[in-house]
């Protein structure tokens, strides 16, 4: 039976990658995109729905759900416009899907959130993956990535830094270490779609672990 499957955040960096690979794959027959911009290069399964300040529909019989919103301090400007886009906009996404049916959700967290962390950001993200828990979804599937390796289309000079940083000095990630080494953009995709698929209840999946269900991912299409 085909599926279809609604993407928010699809312009980002792990988002478009789940476009893509949603787009291109024989098991979905329908993939909606909720974005501000439409894309021009998204093939024709590619439905684009206008995110005009939070208020967008959601059609009923969709099957999995994919939320790939976020922001950082700099571009929020403050604590409370960050905490609107990574919490409260994601939520309201996650709480729109399940009004619409979808039972299946999967979110791209942070290597490190915890509710009661001081980090604010690592707080903020803690916070948002705990209202997704409350919504009972059939399964709920929340990856940790480390630092993602890919292109963004906007310049973030600080990841940027840490990438460079990160090639240099990436033989260091290994034992302990290992769940903090960089990860590739299309294998924290692939192992959002493998994760989401499968199973019933709440799973988190630390970086050091996407890999494998990347490659699950693979050997199934």
């Amino acid at each position: 039976m085909m599926k279809t499957s609604v993407v928010i955040g699809s312009t980002g960096l792990v988002g478009s990658k789940i476009i893509e690979l949603l787009a291109n794959d024989s098991q979905y027959s329908q993939v909606y995109s909720i974005a501000r911009q439409q894309q021009t290069h998204w093939p024709e399964k590619v439905t684009f729905i206008p995110f005009d300040a939070g208020n967008y529909p959601i059609n009923q019989g969709i099957d999995t759900a994919f939320c790939c919103l976020g922001t950082t301090m700099k571009k929020a400007g403050s604590k409370d416009a960050f905490r609107k886009v990574d919490l409260d906009m994601v939520v309201d996404f996650a709480q729109k899907a399940k009004a619409a049916g979808i039972e299946r959700f999967a979110l791209v967290s942070s290597i490190g959130a915890d509710p009661k962390s001081k980090n604010f950001y690592l707080k903020t993200k803690g916070q948002v993956e705990e209202e997704l828990k409350k919504l009972g979804f059939t399964r709920l599937a929340i990856v940790h990535p480390s630092l993602l390796l890919g292109k963004r289309k906007e310049k973030r000079i600080a990841e940027d830094i840490g990438k460079a940083l990160y090639h240099i000095f990436s033989f260091l990630f290994i034992g302990p270490l290992g769940k903090y080494k960089g990860i590739k953009d299309e294998d924290v995709a692939k192992a959002m779609i493998a994760l989401v698929e499968q199973g019933q209840g709440t799973v988190i999946v630390e970086s050091n672990t996407l890999k494998l269900f990347s490659k699950e991912y693979d050997a199934k299409r």
